[in-house]
């Protein structure tokens, strides 16, 4: 069983994922924790030294070679993994996608006065908003193709919408 969460940064995706993985009795796989651990550099310094570009190569290649495994897991992707070079038909292809729906207002609470995220990065609370919400925009459409789809997910609702599924 592979189940791949996307969404927006601070959506769940590592919280919830490691609840699921634990739940389950499965490994937890932070996409951009392999990414790190790949290239010795931290998501921002790759942003700042080898581009976005680089960084969608990279995250890709992570995406697939953990799809096309035999390996069962909980993998919490990067915001942008399901968005570029088709990443969210590989995670279709490979196990169950689970979008993460979580408001603009509850991203920018968790985002607080801090990120780490080369996107994100601002100190300007409206500024914030306005990168948060037109990053939305530009990725709804993509994370929509989810198999499920849940709206301020826990722990329960995320066990409940697998049992429904299977």
């Amino acid at each position: 069983m592979k189940i791949f969460l996307i969404g927006m940064p601070y959506s769940g995706k590592s919280t919830l994922g490691h609840q699921l993985a634990n739940e389950l009795s499965l490994p937890f796989v932070d996409q951009d924790r392999e990414i790190e651990m790949r290239e010795s550099k931290s998501i921002s310094e790759i942003f700042s030294q080898a581009g976005e570009g680089h960084f969608r190569i990279i995250e890709s290649t992570v995406l697939k070679e953990w799809a096309a495994s035999s390996e069962s897991f909980v993998m919490g992707t990067g915001g942008g993994a399901p968005c570029f070079h088709h990443g969210i038909d590989i995670i279709n292809q490979a196990g169950i996608s689970i979008f993460l729906d979580v408001p603009t207002e509850e991203l920018v609470s968790r985002v607080g006065s801090k990120s780490d995220r080369p996107l994100l990065n601002t100190s300007d609370q409206e500024a914030l908003i306005e990168k948060l919400t037109r990053l939305y925009s530009n990725r709804v459409e993509i994370y929509r193709k989810a198999r499920l789809i849940l709206t301020n997910p826990t722990l329960p609702v995320v066990l409940n919408a697998l049992k429904i599924r299977n």
